[in-house]
C-alpha cells in the first residue's frame, strides 16, 4: 500500500479566517455616520443662503476695532445658475444701517468681499473682475465682544437674515506677545 501525500488544511483555514474577518470589519462600518459627512466652511462667522439658493453669505461677523468703530465683515456669493447678476441693496445690524462704500453688484458666479477699511486695504487684491471689494461701517450701538447681533441683507431678489457674532479684529501674524508659561517649547 502506498502512502498518499496529504496537504495540511491549516493555510486554507487561515485564508478563510482572514477573509471572514475582513468582511466582518467592513460590515461593522457600513451605514455609519462619518466625522467628515457634515463639514462646514472654515470661517469664523455665520453663513446662510437665500431661500431660492441664488445668494449665499458667509463669514458674517460684526468686527469692533480697538478705537470703537464697528464694521460688518462678510462675503456674499452669487450662486445664480441663470448667470444673472445680483445687487446688494442694503445691510443692517440690529436695525442700524450699514454704510457700504464700493460696488454692490455681484456678477454671476462671483463674490463681494466686505470688511472695515483697514481690513480691506490689507487684503491682497485679485486681478479678477469676479471679486468686488467693499468697505463697511456701522454705528457702534454699545456692541460687546462675544455678543450676538441680528444682521439683515437686502438683495434685489432676496432678503437674508442671520445672527452674527461680535468679534475683535484679527491681529496681524506675529504681532502679539504671549507668555511662554512653564510648558513653552513642548
Amino acid at each position: 500500500m502506498e502512502d498518499t501525500h496529504v496537504k495540511s488544511l491549516k493555510p486554507a483555514a487561515a485564508v478563510s479566517a482572514i477573509a471572514a474577518s475582513a468582511l466582518l470589519i467592513a460590515g461593522c462600518s457600513a451605514g455609519q455616520i462619518t466625522q467628515t459627512s457634515n463639514q462646514v466652511a472654515a470661517v469664523d462667522g455665520a453663513s446662510t443662503t437665500s431661500e431660492n439658493q441664488e445668494i449665499a453669505v458667509q463669514d458674517v461677523t460684526l468686527v469692533l476695532e480697538e478705537n470703537g468703530t464697528a464694521a460688518l465683515k462678510f462675503t456674499a456669493i452669487n450662486q445664480n445658475d441663470a448667470r444673472q447678476p445680483h445687487t446688494l441693496l442694503s445691510a443692517s445690524v440690529n436695525g442700524n444701517d450699514v454704510v457700504l462704500d464700493g460696488p454692490t453688484e455681484i456678477p454671476a458666479q462671483c463674490v463681494l468681499v466686505a470688511d472695515s477699511q483697514p481690513a480691506i486695504a490689507s487684503i491682497p487684491r485679485s486681478t479678477s473682475d469676479c471679486i468686488q471689494y467693499v468697505t463697511t461701517s456701522v454705528f457702534n450701538d454699545d456692541f460687546a465682544y462675544g455678543g450676538n447681533v441680528d444682521v439683515t441683507f437686502r438683495f434685489d431678489t432676496a432678503t437674508i437674515d442671520v445672527t452674527a457674532t461680535v468679534s475683535a479684529p484679527t491681529l496681524p501674524s506675529g504681532a502679539s506677545m504671549r507668555d511662554e508659561g512653564q510648558h513653552a517649547g513642548h
